[in-house]
């Protein structure tokens, strides 16, 4: 008889169920590791998945798919319960998206989204206190970099122990890929970006560079650049509240160290996150981006529990401006409208720099122990606080007045496909129609030496362009009005000489290359009669003759210069295949 009831007692001990507080299934490697180890990739998604199972406030999608032939993932809190992805869009919520692992070595946003959501979902306190937010995260956005695990790739990084490889499984560096989308990451990217409308995008990583005192710093969208009031709101109310919430926590913070090669006591000035940047994508959605940066020497443990403290605050901040947030956003488009013009280039304004207290080591140039050269060394043993210049502020050097729309050809499907990608509005004629236009020829640009991301980057872009043209498009070309959510997408994507124009990135490079030509033995007649016919032509001929020498000695470039301006010349050479409506 004791036999018998103490195996009952046996099995009703282990038929009960487990408390759904019970926190230990969700232990993670980095908790394990006491902060020196970060996931596998395999491990990051089952947590996810588990937590999806076990928390009605956790919903995790598969979404679209990835170089590597893998969806990304996304996972969603929403205090209410389960989410329909379609749901998100619409939300009233404040709504924040969190980025992590698209450089996979840079795992510091893996383990703290992880530990975020878990805490959340197992605290009624902080599950109230976001009611109010659907927090979506990318668990990692860089798959195959993720699963190219590796212990040395990061050479001048303190942990974790392994981590993933900056490329992607085609060896993109995919923040840098956001607005020319080579990658199905970045499509895949866009699809959730664009199901979301985040008011706030948190892209996580850790820092190069110089050295300093801090663990952390921000690398928020450029102030200037992303214009008007929710310019002024992100540098006058977030970023400050921001910065106050972790100085209650006893963390300090400072701008991303944007040095290389020296110390930073001269100053530096604040990073240009241009649209090839996951930060600057979302800005042309009037999205508020902020790039965490940890740096890279302090201890793996320091900089997760860092970014897991200033995720929070972000949130705190986000949660308690929405209201504000959200009318900016709202308001964003028509406020870019009414200015009728649009800067497309900028440059740092030296003359209005910030003062910013900083914590830094003495650093020096010493020789060097490997090479017969110098070295920079950083004296751990001498930390400084100095007030230095911080050039925060960028000026416009370029402005286009924003035309009614553009027209672009039918036949350019790579950039009609990214048009869809990121859900611009056009529509095409229905018949052959004429319509009095601009048009754009590529004066001059200059071309990268070496292959950038899959491409030879053209940059210094010059355009000409031609106003009141009548042109005949076809059924089928397509029109695209500017008076739509996405007008900072078409504007940096269409202006050629945007810094990341489609032209820039090679989109349209074959309009660059001239397809008919010209015997000189036998063209030498052809333009002997035509400047004689045309003598306004021939006087410009002559004075370019007593001008620019490099052509008065070059018969072959005096030749070329008559044939350009006689009918002969295909007027399609350098002409851009985008047109504008006023």
């Amino acid at each position: 008889m004791k036999k018998l009831v103490v195996l009952l007692l046996i099995i009703t001990v282990a038929c009960k169920p487990t408390s759904t507080k019970e926190t230990k299934n969700f232990t993670t490697l980095f908790k394990k590791s006491n902060g020196t180890e970060t996931p596998t990739y395999n491990e990051v998604i089952s947590f996810y998945k588990n937590l999806d199972k076990k928390y009605s406030e956790i919903s995790l999608f598969e979404i679209g798919t990835t170089d590597i032939g893998k969806p990304l993932h996304l996972a969603v809190f929403n205090a209410d319960g389960k989410t329909e992805i379609n749901q998100i869009y619409e939300s009233s919520k404040n709504r924040v998206l969190i980025n992590n692992g698209i450089h996979p070595g840079e795992s510091d946003g893996i383990d703290a989204s992880m530990l975020l959501l878990l805490d959340i979902v197992q605290n009624d306190s902080l599950k109230n206190k976001y009611k109010n937010s659907l927090i979506c995260v990318i668990p990692v956005y860089n798959i195959g970099g993720a699963l190219n695990r590796n212990s040395h790739t990061r050479a001048n990084q303190n942990g974790p122990k392994e981590y993933g490889f900056r490329g992607n499984a085609r060896n993109y560096d995919l923040n840098r890929d956001f607005i020319k989308q080579d990658t199905k990451n970045a499509a895949t990217f866009a699809k959730i970006f664009h199901l979301i409308n985040p008011d706030v995008f948190i892209d996580n990583h850790v820092s190069n560079g110089a050295d300093y005192q801090y663990a952390i710093t921000h690398l928020f969208t450029q102030h200037n650049k992303l214009g008007g009031k929710l310019g002024e709101f992100i540098e006058t109310k977030m970023r400050p509240e921001i910065e106050q919430s972790l100085a209650k926590k006893d963390i300090i913070i400072t701008p991303y160290v944007n040095v290389w090669g020296t110390t930073p006591e001269s100053g530096w000035s604040q990073f240009f996150d241009s649209p090839r940047y996951s930060t600057g994508y979302t800005t042309l959605f009037n999205t508020l981006g902020l790039m965490v940066e940890t740096h890279m020497l302090k201890p793996y443990k320091t900089r997760v529990e860092q970014t897991y403290e200033l995720l929070f605050s972000a949130l705190d901040v986000s949660e308690k401006n929405t209201v504000t947030i959200k009318n900016l956003r709202k308001k964003a488009i028509q406020e870019i409208i009414n200015k009728k013009t649009y800067p497309i280039a900028f440059e740092v304004d030296k003359k209005s720099p910030s003062t910013l207290e900083f914590k830094g080591y003495e650093g020096a140039f010493i020789d060097s122990k490997v090479t017969n050269g110098k070295r920079l060394f950083y004296d751990k043993t001498k930390p400084y606080t100095k007030n230095i210049s911080y050039y925060n502020n960028y000026i416009p050097t370029k402005k286009i007045t924003i035309p009614k729309a553009y027209i672009l050809k039918q036949g350019w499907y790579s950039v009609i496909e990214r048009l869809q990608n990121n859900k611009i509005e056009f529509t095409r004629f229905n018949n052959d129609t004429m319509l009095t236009v601009e048009t754009q020829h590529i004066n001059g640009f200059e071309t990268r030496k070496t292959a950038y991301e899959g491409h030879y980057l053209h940059f210094d872009t010059e355009i000409i362009k031609t106003k009141n043209q009548k042109i005949q498009f076809s059924k089928g070309d397509i029109y695209i009005p500017t008076n739509q959510t996405g007008i900072r997408y078409i504007i940096e994507t269409l202006e050629a000489d945007a810094i990341d124009s489609f032209f820039n990135w090679n989109f349209f490079d074959t309009v660059l290359q001239q397809k008919e030509g010209y015997s000189s033995y036998v063209f030498e007649d052809i333009a002997e009669k035509f400047l004689q016919e045309n003598p306004l032509v021939k006087q410009q001929f002559e004075d370019k003759l007593k001008t620019e020498d490099s052509f008065a000695k070059s018969p072959q470039a005096q030749l070329y210069w008559v044939y350009t301006q006689t009918p002969y010349y295909e007027t399609a050479h350098k002409k851009l295949p985008i047109f504008k409506l006023y």
